[in-house]
């Protein structure tokens, strides 16, 4: 592999020379895997044949087994840990068919030694949550959870974890979002709770085990990683994950530099790391400890998984073998696009998208036929952006991997306000609740209380077609998903205020797919203004 993937960007935290009793360690780890079995596009979506002919794509598990296998051989007797920040599941159709059976395999092949539980591993509810944590070999942590209810889960899933490497011993916490109450339905027999009282009551207990480097695992998010640094007393290095974040001291379009370094309750400085989302990258960080277990050095970088690097043929061969159920399902072609489709997580996350209109309009075709007159989704319910040309099902599928089902329901104007103000309510953090909407324009502002005043503007067309505001008493008839509807990512309103409400329409995937046919010719994307930050 070329020495220029390996490149460093130094970070000193106590001078240059190494004091007595040093112990170095090679952190190694990725975040948000979402079932990217295979190489991805540029556009986080499945490669294809002509992309990987241009070189033009990246990650992928047997890229990723390359690179970890050439940094272990480049760390030569320097210890190396192999870590996971969660969401190994969802978002591709090897998660579809395979439920995670293929991602315990290739991490026990490769070694992990720890994974933070992701929102994402309790997509498809406890059980397959608990399949999973039987058939891996590493400890999965979680340790903001509580587990009572779930007694086989909790003699699978820990609150953290001890690792010796070289005789030195290393603690990890795992953490999972708190709001994993309103983002998956594990919500309904395992309480989550607040990160920075737990990984304390972990890393306390941990010192008084003797542990003197304690390394946070967290899938809470790049900000909520700077406040946990801040806050918890004892950590040394936060790898994290949930937010997708790309960190780097070279890159910029990076969020911060990697490390990331905030001064934590003792004045000592915590480097926190992550490295983006599905594949594409490879966390490598480097660090020493005194023998006090006090970080005095953190360096690197996130490896970037292009063409330049090489694909484990084994790891290839093995995909391609699990591959062969999904080819008929996968290559279908079921519409074409004259440009590429934006369904960007940076994008559709806190503006309006060309995706999340493209669903929110063909969930409102599909319909209106029922008198729905609005549309309103998630930014996170869209997974991905398409290319131009021919759209598969297997692209289609990426978009929309939750086969989550379409859902009816009538709402005062008065709700669907309450609505739209949940859904811009956590913008700043990037949360999959911001709206993508159809039949309605709405104008917010950050400027606003949270949950409180921010929407500025709800309009919604009249008989004659003209855009009039939303009367707050009067009813109207909406469309939206299921998890939506029934109270995901905050819209409680929906769950507890709606009338006539039915949560088992067709497939969402169905309604865009068919919405994309109906046109006859390739779809033009586009965005319309309905959606319209004011300051």
């Amino acid at each position: 592999m070329k020495s220029s993937l390996f490149g460093l960007a130094a970070i000193l935290l106590a001078g240059t020379a190494l004091p007595a009793g040093a112990f170095d360690l090679t952190i190694l780890h990725i975040n948000d895997f979402h079932s990217r079995v295979e190489p991805i596009n540029k556009y986080d979506g499945p490669c294809s044949a002509k992309e990987a002919a241009e070189k033009s794509c990246f990650g992928g598990i047997a890229r990723i087994a390359s690179a970890i296998e050439a940094e272990r051989k480049a760390a030569g007797s320097r210890p190396v840990l192999l870590l996971d920040a969660g969401d190994q599941s969802q978002g591709s159709l090897f998660y579809t068919y395979y439920k995670d059976k293929d991602s315990a395999e290739f991490m026990n092949r490769l070694g992990f030694e720890a994974m933070a539980v992701g929102n994402h591993e309790f997509d498809d509810g406890v059980p397959v949550a608990l399949s999973f944590a039987s058939a891996v070999k590493f400890p999965m942590l979680m340790a903001n959870a509580d587990l009572s209810r779930e007694p086989e889960l909790a003699k699978l899933i820990k609150p953290s974890t001890i690792i010796e490497k070289d005789g030195e011993k290393i603690g990890i916490i795992g953490l999972t979002p708190r709001d994993n109450q309103e983002l998956t339905a594990a919500g309904k027999s395992i309480n989550f709770t607040d990160p920075v009282e737990a990984a304390k009551r972990e890393a306390e207990k941990l010192t008084k085990e003797g542990v003197n480097k304690i390394i946070l695992l967290s899938h809470s998010g790049y900000e909520v990683d700077k406040r946990l640094a801040a806050e918890v007393p004892g950590l040394d290095v936060i790898v994290g994950g949930h937010s997708h974040t790309l960190l780097s001291s070279t890159d910029p379009k990076a969020a911060g530099p990697y490390p990331t370094l905030v001064k934590g309750p003792d004045g000592r400085e915590v480097p926190i790391v992550q490295a983006y989302a599905y594949s594409k990258y490879l966390g490598k960080l480097d660090v020493t400890f005194d023998d006090q277990g006090h970080v005095t050095k953190a360096e690197g970088a996130p490896i970037l998984l292009d063409a330049s690097v090489p694909e484990d043929e084994s790891f290839v061969a093995r995909v391609a073998e699990l591959a062969k159920p999904l080819a008929e399902i996968r290559n279908k072609v079921v519409a074409q696009t004259a440009e590429p489709i934006d369904g960007a997580r940076e994008v559709c996350r806190k503006a309006e998208c060309a995706m999340g209109d493209l669903v929110a309009d063909a969930l409102l075709d599909r319909t209106k036929d029922q008198g729905v007159t609005i549309a309103i989704g998630n930014g996170g319910n869209v997974r991905a952006s398409i290319d131009a040309g021919d759209v598969t099902m297997g692209e289609i599928l990426t978009v929309l991997p939750f086969q989550n089902t379409i859902a009816t329901f009538q709402l005062t104007g008065a709700d669907i306000k309450a609505a739209l103000e949940n859904g811009v309510s956590q913008v700043e953090d990037g949360a999959g609740r911001f709206p993508q909407v159809a039949g309605l324009q709405f104008d917010w502002s950050r400027k606003g209380q949270a949950g409180v005043d921010r929407v500025k503007a709800v309009r919604v067309k009249n008989a004659a077609g003209e855009w009039v505001p939303i009367d707050p008493a009067a009813t109207y008839t909406v469309v939206s998903n299921n998890f939506l509807r029934q109270g995901g990512d905050g819209y409680k309103v929906f769950a507890e205020k709606a009338q006539n409400a039915y949560d088992y329409g067709p497939n969402m995937e169905d309604a865009v797919i068919a919405y994309l046919q109906a046109k006859g010719t390739a779809y033009k994307p586009y965005t319309d203004g309905r959606i319209h930050e004011v300051e």
